[in-house]
């Protein structure tokens, strides 16, 4: 199976485990003062010499990789010098807590129990005191920050970026192995985009969850 074929597959199962119907947005940064592609050769490497040797940076590299066969680059041969490096680094922010009101319709019907500080009181199903009609549910959930970052220098001038690029993305998910396909198709939409602006990069998803 060619890694167009598997990066297409990874592409269609972070769609499928998502769903209902959805977006994916995002916001890409970049920087650059880069050609057009034309058949240069390319070696993608951590940026973070801590993920050197990583199992999970060898998939989410293969991602990178594929994308940029895809425009008109070139995988070097084994053995051989690449005309670029590619730089890529991510990660995961400690989580926020998104809290958000629901109002419904309908009997609010109610019991009796505890409250967190032992006074003895009746709440309706939702957690909430009383009886009656109509309400509010308010429920709360993490959300997290997920980067990925790119930069592409010449192989004999490594310490000088022709691109430089940052994907943000908000949601419930910290599963990164699940987020970074649709990061990456973001990072290389209209690629390589304008220089020294951040757009948002919205992805139409055929099946998505919330938690993304």
């Amino acid at each position: 199976m060619t890694n167009h074929a598997k990066f297409l597959i990874v592409i269609a199962t972070a769609l499928v485990v998502t769903g209902c119907a959805g977006k994916f947005r995002s916001d890409v940064s970049s920087w650059h003062r880069l050609q057009q592609p034309s058949g240069e050769t390319f070696v993608v490497v951590a940026k973070d010499e801590a993920k050197r040797g990583s199992l999970e940076f060898a998939q989410y590299s293969g991602f990178v990789a594929e994308q940029l066969r895809m425009i008109g680059y070139r995988p070097v041969a084994q053995g051989a010098t690449p005309d670029l490096v590619v730089r890529v680094d991510y990660g995961i922010g400690d989580p926020r807590t998104d809290i958000r009101s629901y109002n419904y319709g309908g009997f609010r019907g109610g019991y009796y129990g505890y409250h967190h500080w032992g006074h003895f009181r009746p709440y309706s199903r939702f957690g909430y005191p009383g009886y009656g009609y109509g309400g509010t549910d308010i429920r709360s959930y993490p959300v997290y920050t997920r980067r990925l970052e790119m930069e592409i220098a010449a192989a004999n001038n490594p310490d000088v970026n022709l691109f430089e690029s940052r994907v943000m993305s908000e949601g419930r998910s910290n599963r990164l192995e699940e987020v970074m396909p649709l990061m990456v198709q973001s990072m290389f939409q209209d690629f390589p985009g304008p220089s020294g602006t951040t757009r948002e990069v919205t992805i139409d998803l055929e099946e998505s969850s919330s938690r993304y």
